[in-house]
């Protein structure tokens, strides 16, 4: 991604920034290494995550195809909220993880098949194959394009195919991830989380900054 361009930084100190956001280090804990302004490198990390969601955007448009898992989840506020309407002040999220392969986040409104159904089209190529628990906004699915499957979490020995496990696994990074910041602010949130989604993404993530 290069330099940042009229950065009063030496390219040394954007490289060794850039190293520890990497390495997942605050902005805080980065600034007293780099022996840089805390200011400095919480605006450097800003516009580092601003770019990681530019280019996250720019390959939006990108289709998924084979085994797709489906799932929402909510993430913030301070109670366990209810699933659907009135999620306790929590911001919900869906997400796809194509098995093997990548996941893609977006923040909605809610957890309602008017909501869910039409990413699903706009992300999943037809006649692959849809995985997602029993929330009953996925029973549109069940007369789609795709095939779908259902996952019973309460039955204890699920089919080895008929599994979220994937893109569960992904919430688990995500918030772990989000907890190091004492909570991110409303604002701020949706960079957090396409930055959550490029670290799950990309093996190596230095790789993609330089």
């Amino acid at each position: 991604m290069g330099s940042m361009r009229k950065s009063r930084l030496s390219r040394y100190k954007q490289n060794r920034l850039i190293e520890h956001f990497v390495a997942g280090t605050t902005a805080r804990t980065a600034a007293s290494l780099c022996g840089v302004n805390r200011k400095t490198a919480a605006f450097y990390f800003l516009r580092l995550r601003e770019i990681i969601a530019l280019e996250l955007e720019a390959e939006s448009e990108a289709m998924f195809g084979g085994e797709i898992e489906v799932d929402e989840s909510y993430f913030g506020g301070k109670r366990k909220g209810r699933r659907g309407r009135g999620a306790a002040g929590k911001i919900p999220v869906f997400g796809l993880l194509k098995r093997g392969g990548k996941v893609y986040t977006k923040i909605i409104p809610d957890a309602s098949s008017e909501t869910l159904i039409p990413i699903i089209n706009r992300k999943v190529i037809p006649d692959s194959i849809v995985y997602s628990d029993s929330w009953r906004a996925y029973n549109v699915l069940d007369i789609s394009d795709f095939h779908h499957f259902r996952i019973n979490h309460s039955e204890l020995f699920a089919d080895k195919q008929n599994h979220i496990n994937g893109i569960e696994t992904f919430w688990n990074q995500a918030k772990r991830q989000m907890r190091k910041f004492n909570g991110v602010p409303k604002v701020n949130f949706g960079l957090f989380l396409k930055e959550c989604e490029w670290r799950f993404n990309n093996s190596d993530p230095s790789i993609q900054l330089y």
